[in-house]
Formats: structure tokens, C-alpha cells, sequence
């Protein structure tokens, strides 16, 4: 692999816990306006630009990318936001439950993720990546950080941990729980300590962040084409921002389904042909059922829960995608029985992360949709569907606990030209 220390932007250290915020893909339109609402210095105003129009204007406006940069180039104006012009690594720690993990926090080649050295296991979409395209080259900076996973190696974790011992740079619980802590790595054999030792990672796999990083990759292509003859390899655009953790330490929490409706099936008809498809069916039960093993789902229809497990003479699956539970339920259920062919287009079918409890399954399923809970996919899982070369269902992973963007804004070529000519602006004006 081939990693770099970074320079950026990020804020002062007696800013940075209200400043921070969750990643801009965990809200809706509303949640996101709420939370901006209640956070007003927040870096999700930033994010998630639109929140500071109205609900009926384009989010997607050429106004809305424009308030982003003014924003961020406002947040440097006035002192929020620090620059940091020393190439260096960051350690980002998030503890949560007594459970930590610890991640490197550096400038990732976009030619390791489009050759297969940073390896992916979802599809992504087109208008996802064209918004955050649009984010990055509006502020000329990529915000939010990409998440991987490496399998582990014990002397780079070792190296870590030696310079975890220093003071961190931040320290601060949010409002979840979570505690984040932060070290600058600027000690420049310190450095190219780590920078070596990530060269002897051989591969990392995207665990969270696929539309960022194929953005990055896409504002990478659109540089060198533009550039052409004056491409060197050494621009900041060829390289994504991200935080690499050691796989073992990630917490992954399972990613539930919810159908607005049954397909017309009455709660009989259901159970049948739910048994039909080769699932046991279990009696009604007001208890919720979060599945303990794989091969187990619960499910909430007609007011009551029930545990459905796949029959124990249904056949091995042939490749590690098809025996994800999360391919088991759409090949015998969502598809065949509710009619939710296509999970990444239809929109009778949401998804929702497992930190938010069966409560929530209920609550969206109400009186007339069915919910199903899952046995959360493994991150070994995850990289065995990414080294055989295979793509995931949608929504088969809920990391916890979440990066907050806004800690590291990394500039890419003429970034820092055009947020000091906003700010000289700011200032004439």
C-alpha cells in the first residue's frame, strides 16, 4: 500500500467537540436539517449543505455546493477551523462500551483503490458519487473520511500504540456516548516509521465510505485529464482521505430490513409461504428476536414477533456472498415471497442500522409492514466476498461506532487558493 501523512484543515482543539459531527450519509433530508438546527456551528452544516436552504429547494442546486465552500472558507475566517501545514499521520481512537479501536489517519493512493489493493465489496451510485464529486470540487477539500479495515499485523499495532502514549491532541465523549481522541503524529522519523510500515500492509478493504471514495477517485480522474502533460502522480488529488483500523478490533452490527408492506399476504399466507421458501417458523411472540447465530432472522408482522431459521438440510451455499444472511433473506424471502426484487431501487424496502434497536423495526413496520432483524455480517465475511472479487447485498454492514467528519479536511490542488480568496472577499466585504 501506499500511504501518505497528510496536511489540513481541522479544528481548534477547544472547538472540536461541538464542531464535529456524525457522517453526512447517517441522515435523511429532515434529520439533517434538525440536527444542523440544534448544531448550528456544526461541521454537518458544511456536510450536508442544503440543510441551509428550505425544504423545497434543489439540494443539488449549484448554490447549495457554493454555500459548502462559503461555509467552510467562514469556518477558517474565523478561527474555527486551524491550518495545518506539517505533513503528518493522525491516530483517531473511538471508545464506546468499554471497547476501543484505533485507526491511522493518512492520505491513501486512489491508484491502490482502483487496481484492487484497497478492495471494495459494494456497488455504489452514480447520483451518490456526483454529489460528493460536486462537495469536494465546490471546496476543493475531501471532508469526510473513508473507513478500511486490514487484517492484522502486530508490529504496525505496536507502533501505534507507542504513539498513543503521548498527549492526544483531542479528547472528547459526543453526545452518543462515544469518546473520540485524537494524536498528531509530526516527529518526522516518526512519520516515515509509519509510512514504511503501512507499505508492508498488503491490501485494505473499504468497511465504510464507498461513495467517497469512489468520488475521490472520479475528481482524481478529472485532475489528470485536465492536467495532462503537467500529471506528476505527486498531486494531493491522487490520494483519499481515510482511517484504517485493524479488522479485529471493528464493531459490526447488523443492518435490518424493513417492507412497507406484505405483498397482500394475510398473516396465514405469510407463514406459508415462508415455509415453502425453507425457512422454520416459529410461534408468535411478544418478546423482539435478535437472532444469536447465523441462519436465524427474526421477524415483526401483525403486531408479533417471530425467530425464522433456515432448515438444516438446505443446501451449502456455493460462494461467500450467498451465504450472508443478508443474501439468504433477499434470495428467499424479500425476493420470492414480498416481491422486492431489487433492494437498491425499490422503494418499498428500508434499511436500519442495528444501533437503533428492534424498537425502531417495529415503529417502521406499524400495522401494515413486515421487519426483519439479522445476525450481524462478519468483517471476515467482508473481506472474503472482497478478495474472491464479489460485491455484498446493499446495507450488509452497520460499522459502530461512526467517524465524525470535520476532524480532518484535507485539501486537494487549489484548495487552500480558493478558501484565503473567499476569506479576502469575507474580509473586503
Amino acid at each position: 500500500m501506499r500511504v501518505e501523512p497528510i496536511t489540513c484543515y481541522r479544528p481548534r482543539p477547544d472547538r472540536a467537540a461541538a464542531f464535529a459531527a456524525p457522517p453526512y450519509d447517517v441522515f435523511d433530508r429532515a434529520s439533517a436539517a434538525a440536527y444542523v438546527e440544534a448544531h448550528p456551528d456544526s461541521f454537518l452544516a458544511i456536510d450536508r449543505p442544503e440543510t441551509g436552504f428550505g425544504p423545497d429547494h434543489d439540494p443539488y442546486a449549484d448554490d447549495v455546493y457554493a454555500h459548502a465552500h462559503d461555509l467552510l472558507a467562514a469556518r477558517v475566517s474565523d478561527g474555527t477551523l486551524l491550518r495545518d501545514g506539517t505533513p503528518c499521520f493522525y491516530l483517531y481512537r473511538l471508545t464506546r462500551a468499554g471497547r476501543a479501536q484505533t485507526g491511522i489517519v493518512g492520505a491513501f493512493s486512489v491508484d491502490d483503490y482502483t487496481n484492487g489493493v484497497i478492495r471494495r465489496h459494494e456497488l455504489t451510485r452514480r447520483d451518490k458519487e456526483a454529489d460528493r464529486v460536486r462537495h469536494i470540487s465546490a471546496t476543493c477539500c475531501q471532508t469526510g473520511p473513508a473507513l478500511l479495515a486490514y487484517r492484522d499485523n502486530p508490529v504496525l499495532e505496536a507502533l501505534v500504540g507507542a504513539s498513543t502514549a503521548a498527549d492526544p491532541l483531542y479528547d472528547f465523549t459526543d453526545e452518543s456516548g462515544v469518546r473520540h481522541t485524537v494524536w498528531r503524529v509530526a516527529r518526522p522519523a516518526a512519520v516515515e516509521s509509519l509510512r514504511l510500515m503501512l507499505e508492508h500492509v498488503p491490501r485494505a478493504y473499504i468497511a465504510d465510505g464507498h461513495h467517497r471514495a469512489a468520488a475521490a477517485a472520479r475528481v482524481c480522474s478529472e485532475m489528470r485529464t485536465r492536467e495532462g502533460d503537467r500529471f506528476t502522480g505527486d498531486e494531493a488529488y491522487n490520494y483519499l482521505l481515510a482511517v484504517m483500523f485493524p479488522a479485529s478490533q471493528l464493531t459490526v452490527l447488523p443492518y435490518n430490513r424493513v417492507v412497507a408492506d406484505t405483498a397482500g399476504l394475510g398473516e396465514d399466507e405469510l407463514v406459508d409461504a415462508l415455509r415453502a421458501a425453507g425457512l422454520t417458523v416459529g410461534e408468535r411472540r411478544g418478546e423482539a428476536v435478535e437472532p444469536a447465530r447465523r441462519g436465524t432472522f427474526g421477524m415483526y408482522a401483525f403486531g408479533a414477533w417471530r425467530e425464522l431459521t433456515v432448515s438444516p438440510d438446505a443446501p451449502a451455499p456455493d460462494d461467500p456472498v450467498a451465504g450472508l444472511d443478508v443474501s439468504v433473506l433477499q434470495d428467499r424471502v424479500l425476493g420470492p415471497v414480498l416481491g422486492v426484487e431489487d433492494p437498491r431501487s425499490d422503494a418499498r424496502i428500508s434499511f436500519v442500522g442495528g444501533v437503533l434497536g428492534t424498537s425502531e423495526l417495529e415503529r417502521r413496520a406499524g400495522e401494515t409492514g413486515v421487519a426483519f432483524s439479522l445476525y450481524a455480517t462478519s468483517a471476515g465475511e467482508l473481506m472474503d466476498v472482497a478478495d474472491a472479487g464479489l460485491l455484498m447485498p446493499p446495507k450488509s454492514t452497520w460499522f459502530e461506532p461512526k467517524l465524525l467528519s470535520g476532524l480532518f479536511i484535507r485539501r486537494i490542488n487549489h484548495c487552500e487558493t480558493l478558501i484565503d480568496g473567499a476569506r479576502r472577499t469575507r474580509r473586503e466585504e
